[in-house]
């Protein structure tokens, strides 16, 4: 069974779908006990990274998952609950995140106007991703297949924990993972038949 984390911030509903297509079990929950007795976690999330975290410790969850990545049950954050996996965020102001995945959350917009690429925030659409290194999760996944994101913010300093990456002015962090954590900033659930496919592979991820 995979648990899903309710903290009260992701698109549940469509991950929830997404795993029942598949005839995977899953079930969404607050109960870190629940959580404890799941074969596989996943952190969703959509919003503000600062929000996410003070909803993840008013209910103690933060320490349930730190707990689960420390166990060596699979993990899979996505969108928001991969940018939460990693040491902080630049996200109205700095802000400390679970420290399960070394690196930093900056601005999409920042870069930009750093470097002066005209493009547009958030990033939202489909983009090909550029494999860096193996990983259970691109057991169905082939190297330009294309995911769905939607995000202002992405992860940098963390290249040793490079999984495949799509440009977007940028070299944006598509999936990254450290022992069993893993993260995708893509939303899979949102990325047809190759979001399946990997959704499908994290489920088969052996503890």
């Amino acid at each position: 069974m995979i648990a899903i984390v309710d903290y009260g911030v992701g698109n549940l509903f469509s991950l929830s779908s997404s795993l029942k297509a598949l005839g995977i079990e899953s079930e969404l929950t607050a109960d870190p006990t629940r959580l404890q007795q799941a074969d596989h976690v996943i952190l969703p999330g959509v919003g503000a990274f600062g929000d996410a975290m003070k909803k993840l410790q008013a209910t103690g969850l933060d320490q349930a998952v730190e707990q689960l990545a420390a166990s060596g049950k699979p993990l899979l954050g996505i969108c928001l609950g991969m940018q939460l996996l990693f040491d902080s965020s630049e996200e109205f102001g700095q802000q400390a995140g679970l420290g399960l995945i070394p690196g930093r959350i900056v601005s999409l917009k920042e870069a930009f106007e750093q470097k002066g690429i005209d493009l547009k925030v958030p990033h939202i659409g489909w983009n090909p991703i550029t494999i860096k290194q193996t990983s259970p999760l691109l057991k169905n996944i082939q190297e330009q297949d294309q995911f769905y994101y939607v995000h202002s913010f992405y992860a940098t300093d963390c290249e040793p924990h490079l999984v495949a990456t799509s440009e977007y002015g940028v070299s944006v962090p598509g999936i990254v993972a450290k022992d069993n954590v893993y993260g995708t900033q893509f939303h899979p659930e949102k990325s047809g038949k190759v979001g399946l496919a990997l959704l499908q592979a994290f489920a088969e991820v052996q503890a």
